[in-house]
């Protein structure tokens, strides 16, 4: 499969070098030339399969030809090592018609592990293929970070550089990204919120004094990551969908989660309405309420991971409903940096509106949700994931409704505590990490003086 940029630098790569390069040269995101629907007796191949069967076959197809089907299994079954249940993504019913997508069976507890588990094997086999060393660079708004550094602790052709707000992520997310011994993994803590960590990224990434750092990046901004997550959906959605749709609802921050599931339903799985959930931070619901994109400032609250004003990844669902005109997209980008907001077309947002629903979810609704779920059912949610709770209890939607369970409770005790007078049982995978010594350093959010010592630090 061939990829180009959502910015339109007129050039095609294949999957590997995407894999590496994470940004196109233009300061756009990689997108596939081309997704279409597979054969019904291909997806029907699907029902029934377990959930390395479905990541196996669905990451060769976005990877051929450059990554022989062998080697991408490989990697999946090495990467399926590190999860903790049987069934990688479990189903747990909340009543008749609702359901949790458990996404925290990984080595950090959150959904992340899904696909960074895997792109870390993927990155290290090409870049043993290739010869050459990386230095993986991650901007997180809390679990992006712990996902990178333990896909990539230790790894002898790979650096890694992770920048987290400082102050603006929970204790546990925190420690889990700085209690890491490995020499290649490097810790930030910047002084401001997510959006400059992201912008740091980006910058670094057109920066051509920064070239000899051989950057490649891990967010969501990589397609490698939204492949890798198009296989929960796929089994997911052929496990409860009995032949009919399963909607899903999203906690969303970067757009990257909700715009997997999208690709899924672009096969032509049994994908249904996809609903993204958000926070006190609702930029993305007041867009598809009115259409404009605008940058606010960014609240701190009990769900950090979606503290968040410009969500990266929704570039390129501008671009599928743009219908591809780079040009607009081009302009609508430049216009949230330059100007902070911009202004999309009736027949864009149409588009836009038709394949995804937006809901905000206040502090006190995620609290409430969290306690009405505990009572009724035993159940603890964390904060990011009660967002989306909160939706599937109160929207009308037809058939099965999935919410995206995108965190352990754990993470969050604070929060936990507040709203339902517990703490989760730690899970063992965290008690380590409370007790474990931390190493990071604070720096300021300015790209030129993080790549000056970075290229300092390789060169010593």
């Amino acid at each position: 499969m061939k990829y180009h940029s959502t910015r339109g630098d007129g050039t095609s790569h294949g999957f590997a070098a995407t894999l590496l390069a994470g940004l196109a040269p233009d300061g756009g995101l990689f997108v596939p030339e081309r997704i279409e629907p597979l054969a019904a007796s291909t997806r029907s191949d699907f029902v029934g399969a377990d959930y390395a069967t479905v990541a196996r076959d669905i990451i060769a197809r976005f990877a051929a030809p450059d990554i022989e089907p062998a080697a991408v299994a490989a990697s999946v079954d090495r990467a399926l090592s590190a999860f903790t249940h049987p069934a990688i993504a479990p189903h747990k019913q909340l009543d008749q018609d609702r359901w949790l997508l458990e996404l925290f069976h990984g080595p950090t507890l959150a959904f992340k592990d899904y696909a960074l588990q895997f792109v870390g094997e993927l990155i290290e086999q090409q870049l043993k293929r290739e010869g050459r060393h990386a230095t993986v660079i991650c901007a997180t708004s809390g679990d992006t970070g712990a996902a990178a550094a333990a896909a990539f602790a230790g790894r002898e052709n790979i650096s890694v550089v992770v920048l987290h707000p400082a102050g603006r992520v929970s204790e546990v997310q925190r420690r889990q990204m700085t209690t890491l011994p490995h020499a290649n993994v490097a810790n930030f803590a910047i002084d401001g919120d997510f959006d400059d960590c992201q912008a740091m990224v980006k910058a670094l990434f057109v920066d051509p004094e920064a070239a000899a750092l051989n950057l490649t990046a891990v967010n969501s901004i990589n397609w490698a990551r939204i492949t890798c997550q198009v296989a929960y959906y796929i089994w997911s959605s052929l496990r409860l969908g009995g032949g009919g749709p399963v909607n899903y609802i999203v906690p969303t921050g970067n757009f990257g989660n909700i715009l997997a599931a999208d690709v899924a339903r672009r096969l032509g799985f049994p994908v249904g309405r996809l609903v993204l959930s958000s926070n006190d931070n609702d930029v993305l619901p007041r867009f598809f309420e009115t259409g404009r994109m605008e940058r606010r400032e960014t609240r701190q609250t009990i769900s950090p991971s979606m503290d968040i004003q410009v969500s990266s990844n929704f570039e390129r669902a501008l671009w599928f409903a743009a219908e591809g005109d780079t040009t607009a997209v081009t302009e609508w980008q430049r216009a949230l940096t330059e100007d902070r907001a911009f202004d999309v077309d009736t027949e864009t947002l149409g588009r836009l509106r038709e394949r995804f629903s937006a809901v905000r979810c206040t502090e006190a609704e995620a609290l409430e949700e969290m306690a009405r779920t505990w009572r009724e059912t035993g159940e603890m949610l964390c904060p990011h994931t009660a967002t989306a709770a909160h939706a599937a209890r109160t929207l009308d939607l037809e058939g099965p409704v999935v919410v995206a369970a995108t965190a352990h409770p754990a993470k969050f005790p604070d929060a936990s505590r507040k709203a339902t007078g517990h703490e989760p049982p730690r899970p063992e995978l965290l008690e380590a990490v409370m007790e474990a010594p931390e190493r990071y350093r604070h720096h300021a959010a300015d790209a030129g003086a993080l790549r000056d010592l970075l290229l300092e630090e390789t060169q010593a």
